[in-house]
């Protein structure tokens, strides 16, 4: 990624209440390197054989599991959550069994790895020597040059011309018409890349950012690299995933942002990396 200057923030005014995607405002990033995709599973299957490493998913006993890709016996499924109900509690649900103890990543190598934390992020980095990209550069590597843009290819929205993105289709979140070819994710090189060379960063899946979050935060970032507030309780997440939908959750845009604890994990959610600063 070269080093330049853009518009940071929402442009297309279907920014959601309580995220922050305002003020746009302008940010300049040093120059920086940025994997074209999110991490797969072949890839974290490499960093676990190596290091032995237990994901908190592992620890913790189970992982969100949507309620659609749920593959669990009853008595593995813990419940629901309250606010909202299609996702499952699932013991026994971690990267290496996604939708829970009956289920596998044969035939996944070339998807992003899922229910990994931020943490769990932070210890493969720490594993490959890179770490994860700020906020600020999450965003400029995903407008491919299109400053301003609403998505990643330009205005167009996700359906027009034949899909751009693995999102929701059909009516949230009992009923998916599959007309992308995917109930939960694709492999990480579908679709076609942005202006400079990212696959997929918006849908398929969330991805962990460096920054802490916080709603306000635009309102007083600095100019030149930002790297997000000092301390929260949150960790960004960017691009939305595989469940987005505009009737429920319009996230997949350049500009939209979320959050989750460090130590959750889910399944729709993953990250890339970037080359650590020296």
């Amino acid at each position: 990624m070269p080093a330049g200057t853009f518009t940071m923030g929402d442009s297309s005014g279907d920014e959601n209440p309580g995220d922050g995607e305002t003020p746009r405002h302008e940010v300049t990033l040093d120059a920086f390197e940025i994997d074209a995709t999110t991490v797969t599973t072949a890839d974290f299957a490499r960093f676990v054989q190596d290091t032995g490493y237990r994901t908190e998913a592992e620890t913790f006993g189970f992982s969100a599991v949507f309620h659609l890709a749920v593959a669990a016996d009853p008595a593995d499924i813990m419940g629901q959550a309250d606010a909202t109900p299609w996702w499952f509690g699932v013991q026994g649900a971690d990267w290496a069994h996604p939708g829970g103890p009956r289920s596998d990543v044969d035939g996944l190598a070339d998807h992003p790895v899922t229910h990994v934390s931020w943490n769990d992020a932070q210890a493969y980095c720490d594993w490959a020597g890179r770490r994860l990209p700020t906020e600020a550069e999450w965003e400029y590597a995903a407008r491919g040059g299109l400053d301003g843009a609403k998505y990643p290819w330009g205005d167009a929205e996700v359906d027009e011309g034949g899909w751009r993105a693995n999102i929701w289709q059909g009516v949230f979140p009992r009923d998916n018409t599959l007309e992308d070819g995917w109930l939960t994710t694709a492999p990480v090189r579908t679709f076609e890349p942005n202006g400079y060379g990212l696959w997929q960063p918006v849908g398929n899946v969330w991805e962990w950012c460096q920054d802490w979050f916080h709603p306000g935060y635009y309102r007083s970032s600095p100019g030149d690299n930002p790297s997000g507030p000092g301390a929260g309780t949150g960790r960004i997440l960017r691009g939305g995933s595989y469940l987005c939908h505009i009737s429920y959750c319009n996230r997949y845009r350049s500009s939209a942002r979320s959050s989750n604890t460090p130590d959750s994990s889910m399944g729709n959610a993953g990250f890339r990396t970037v080359a650590a600063r020296s």
